[in-house]
């Protein structure tokens, strides 16, 4: 069996690493190739492309990068009318994967779309480009499939790896001793989690506001430690400048990759939104989410939105149990109060209940759930 696969950031690498695991007890002899990252082909997928060249966020980000883009994408689209398989698997990456089904799903190829686009959230009238595009779309989120049912498309809830991977009670001092924090001499300190995004687009406009939030914090409260993970040598090296250039030095610390250790051995998380929110969540840490794109973008989405929030902890609570904080209110300004307000540890214990219940309900074994989903769609 030839099991085509595409996946365009980071998130959808995890989910894709465990859906092959999955796929790969119920087809032994499956072959997978496609888009991945280093998980996926950890599990023996064989990457066309680098994944990170799928790694745009934002409309006017897109289109800097819109050549090499679709270049790719008609070259994927080539690749699998010459070389036909079984059937597609579409991770996230709507823009890119939907058009890439749509073609294969003309010809006859079964097309699996996991991880809904946010048509939920804005511009619905995409639902006529899903509905002729995939043959069966995989939710993360019970509100996602409460949205599809009102449309002929088969859909199913699977639920989210990450709360399978993430156990319900996470030890906080066995992540500090993983990180080499858990001396005693650092007993009194609080650790702050920032974490300004996997894309570099995001780190450039996060992570000088970040840096002096963490400065400004530190004024007011000076038992304080940052830790920021890095994504790659690039990511670290850049944010290590914006330090360096820093009047007087934070208590930052960079850490090679282990974002969801910091989190875990943190006491509070300041953090961009996407996946990253609901890793936070999963492991009940008291956060504020921020997001800041392009003028141009945010003037886009802010009128094409249709739902109240952006983050997934109040998505999926249904109400702003989280700070959201967009575009010009990203300073140290309005984030240092807000952020030192975090380690009010009374203020969050019954949010931090609700995050409990959240991880409950999205523990369903996602990667196991999702494959026998594909397997009932291929065997009708």
């Amino acid at each position: 069996m030839l099991i085509g696969i595409v996946a365009g950031e980071i998130s959808g690498d995890i989910l894709g690493a465990g859906l092959i695991q999955s796929l790969s007890q119920i087809y032994p002899d499956a072959t997978f190739i496609g888009i991945a990252g280093e998980l996926m082909q950890q599990e023996g997928c064989k990457s066309l492309y680098p994944m990170e060249m799928l790694s745009v966020m934002g409309l006017v980000e897109v289109l800097s990068s819109y050549r090499q883009i679709k270049s790719i994408q008609n070259n994927i689209i080539n690749y699998f009318i010459n070389t036909p398989p079984d059937i597609f698997i579409g991770i996230d990456a709507p823009d890119f994967n939907l058009t890439v089904s749509r073609k294969l799903k003309e010809r006859g190829v079964k097309t699996v779309q996991y991880v809904s686009p946010s048509v939920w959230a804005w511009r619905q009238y995409r639902i006529n480009k899903i509905v002729n595009s995939v043959g069966l779309m995989l939710t993360l989120f019970p509100f996602e499939k409460q949205f599809y049912d009102d449309y002929d498309i088969q859909v199913e809830f699977v639920g989210h790896r990450l709360a399978d991977l993430i156990p319900i009670d996470v030890s906080q001092l066995d992540a500090k001793s993983q990180l080499g924090l858990g001396k005693r001499e650092l007993e009194n300190y609080s650790i702050i989690a920032l974490l300004p995004g996997s894309r570099m687009s995001e780190i450039k406009k996060l992570a000088q506001p970040f840096i002096d939030t963490a400065l400004s914090c530190q004024k007011e409260n000076p038992r304080l430690i940052f830790l920021l993970p890095c994504v790659s040598t690039r990511h670290k090296e850049y944010i290590q400048t914006l330090i360096d250039q820093s009047v007087s030095h934070p208590n930052i610390i960079l850490v090679d990759g282990q974002s969801r250790e910091v989190m875990a051995a943190s006491d509070a998380v300041l953090l961009a939104s996407g996946t990253a929110a609901l890793e936070a969540l999963l492991l009940k840490k008291p956060m504020i989410v921020v997001y800041k794109i392009s003028p141009i973008t945010y003037w886009i989405v802010k009128r094409l939105a249709q739902v109240p929030y952006f983050s997934l902890p109040n998505l999926l609570s249904g109400e702003k149990i989280v700070e959201e904080l967009v575009q010009n209110e990203v300073n140290e300004t309005v984030l240092t109060p807000k952020v030192l307000d975090l380690l009010n540890s009374d203020k969050w214990q019954e949010k931090i209940e609700t995050f409990h219940d959240i991880h409950l309900m999205l523990k369903k074994d996602a990667s196991l759930s999702a494959a026998k989903a594909i397997e009932k769609y291929l065997n009708t």
